[in-house]
């Protein structure tokens, strides 16, 4: 270490003698912020401080997979952001759910493991990312890994992430998988091998029936380390910077505002939503905009905030009858009490499902080189998330375009704490998407039309069988679309050409020393499915980085 560095580390230092100090402070608890504070903490020489806006979780309904039914919609559990009305969904505002609790989303979401295609990550080596390819991946989502079944050329065993088989099947699920293959879809075993066309039941993150949140399986076995320190119910304002360094940390808890220092690196992980506000707030992104909040400019990035990419998912709906679902179980007080004594005894049954239980992959035409389309097939229907189910029986075949060529932002809407976010997904907003948007409602038809549903006379409840043009199926997918939770991109990694990418391919933001963004806002391009496993593997491969990296680093190496 030279002189000068020696002395701008000691005049940081003397500065910050009024402040708890640490090495690593982490603004949020979700699936990434548990990931990194179990892999940063591993050295006991690092201090580490994790900060979650939410509370514990320790609410029954984090823990029974059946509870998403109620964390939704949830003051407790959801921290209930709106989007602004959208365009292409005909003038609707939706709710955007969040996880507000220690795992973040991975404590109300639908618990589905899917890593995506191998085709999304090579895209994202294309894009000029050294190190995203899927050779480089795969060993990562491994490594996290302990999948029910054992070690294989595909999984891992003995990591942090559980990954178990279903523990409830369902016969319209069978006859739907039965549907898919007359239709051309072909049934597979596992959707986690890099191709993902298909039929399957989804694997899940459960053990023994019950859900294992990134809170349950990265931080709760190590909350004993007396290096790490764990705050919650604490919202982060923004990250203090001095001479292009981040020197602290201010987040408000109980009223009071508190500043902490920052010896190493600071890391946002509040998601997609959270981590741009917290950058603008900071004076980082685009500077017009922050100036018309009052806020300092501190290094102008125009990317931030910008590319937010979401799987939208259309959710046609079919009354059938003659076979079981969901529906007519939840209203049979009788049955009801049964799963709650089958869950109570076995851990099996109705109370173990995740929202959807069989998914399909397919190519909406063959213009596209992999499947770009996702369904997921649920034994249930219901007007929306956080109500309850109808009283006929039915199944939802909802369908999700998996390679949006939308683009929309996430900003903060003034400088305070307290102000809400401006989300704009700008679903549909594209002649792409669109088409693909009319192409899904016609392979559900397709799949539902097959011998294998025909003895139990589905009904199109929705949008109705009397929707038959183009321009009707677009008008009902923007009546009927929603977010399917899967909000990414919009502090995207890229290469130094690149003007609206906010981190290099080792997710530091550019300017700024020691500050990083590490969950699902680093992904360039969204992944083909769902992306809570790979906000994980993002997480597991960051913190990697920062490890690597502290190596040479002079304030890290100095003890």
């Amino acid at each position: 270490m030279d002189e000068s560095e020696d002395t701008g580390r000691a005049a940081r230092l003397a500065d910050d003698e009024s402040a708890e100090t640490f090495d690593y402070v982490i603004a949020g608890a979700g699936s990434a912020g548990c990931v990194l504070a179990n892999r940063l903490s591993a050295d006991p020489g690092h201090r580490v401080l994790l900060l979650e806006g939410g509370g514990k979780d320790n609410w029954i309904w984090f823990h029974i997979p059946v509870g998403y039914l109620f964390a939704i919609g949830n003051p407790r559990s959801d921290w209930m952001f709106k989007t602004a009305a959208e365009p292409g969904l005909n003038g609707r505002a939706l709710a955007y759910p969040r996880g507000k609790t220690l795992g973040g989303s991975s404590a109300i979401n639908a618990m589905i493991y899917m890593r995506g295609q191998a085709a999304d990550y090579d895209h994202w080596r294309q894009l000029g990312l050294v190190g995203w390819g899927w050779d480089d991946v795969l060993p990562v989502f491994k490594r996290v890994e302990d999948h029910g079944d054992g070690a294989s050329a595909f999984h891992g065993a003995g990591g942090e992430w559980r990954v178990e088989h279903p523990r409830v099947r369902w016969q319209i699920l069978d006859k739907l998988r039965e549907a898919a293959a007359e239709a051309g879809i072909p049934k597979i075993a596992d959707f986690n091998t890099g191709d993902n066309t298909g039929s399957s039941y989804f694997q899940v993150n459960q053990r023994s029936g019950r859900r294992w949140s990134a809170a349950r399986g990265f931080l709760k076995p190590i909350l004993n380390r007396p290096n790490l320190k764990v705050e919650t119910g604490v919202s982060v304002d923004r990250v203090e910077i001095r001479d292009g360094r981040v020197v602290a940390v201010h987040y408000r808890k109980d009223g009071a505002m508190h500043r902490v220092a920052v010896q190493g690196e600071a890391v946002l992980s509040a998601g997609a939503i959270g981590s741009p506000l917290i950058l603008e707030r900071s004076g980082i992104g685009d500077g017009a905009r922050l100036a018309g909040h009052g806020i300092t400019v501190v290094q102008h990035l125009p990317g931030v905030g910008e590319n937010l990419q979401d799987h939208l998912q259309i959710r046609p709906i079919y009354k059938v009858d003659g076979i079981k679902t969901l529906n007519t179980e939840y209203w049979n007080l009788f049955k009801r009490a049964m799963m709650g004594v089958n869950y109570a005894l076995f851990r099996k049954g109705p109370l173990t499902m995740a929202p959807s239980q069989v998914g399909a992959f397919v190519k909406s035409s063959p213009d596209y080189a992999t499947a770009n389309l996702e369904f997921h097939f649920q034994p249930l229907s219901l007007d929306d998330w956080g109500h309850g189910l109808h009283r006929f029986s039915a199944f939802t075949a909802s369908v999700c375009n998996l390679r949006p060529t939308s683009r929309g932002s996430v900003h903060a809407s003034g400088a305070a704490i307290e102000d809400p976010p401006d989300i704009r997904p700008n679903y549909l907003s594209t002649d792409a998407d669109r088409q693909v948007a009319v192409d899904s409602l016609k392979w559900a038809r397709r799949i539902v039309a097959q011998s294998a549903l025909a003895s139990y006379r589905p009904e199109e409840f929705k949008p109705g069988a009397h929707i038959a043009s183009d321009e009707d199926m677009l008008v009902a997918a923007g009546d009927l679309g929603t977010t399917i939770f899967h909000p990414v991109g919009t502090a995207k990694m890229g290469t130094a050409d690149d003007t609206m990418a906010v981190l290099d391919a080792r997710l530091r933001v550019r300017g700024i020393e020691g500050l990083r963004v590490i969950d699902a806002s680093v992904m360039p391009a969204i992944t083909s499915g769902n992306t809570n496993s790979p906000t994980i593997m993002i997480a597991d491969k960051g913190a990697e980085m920062m490890r690597q990296d502290a190596k040479g680093s002079p304030d890290m190496t100095l003890r």
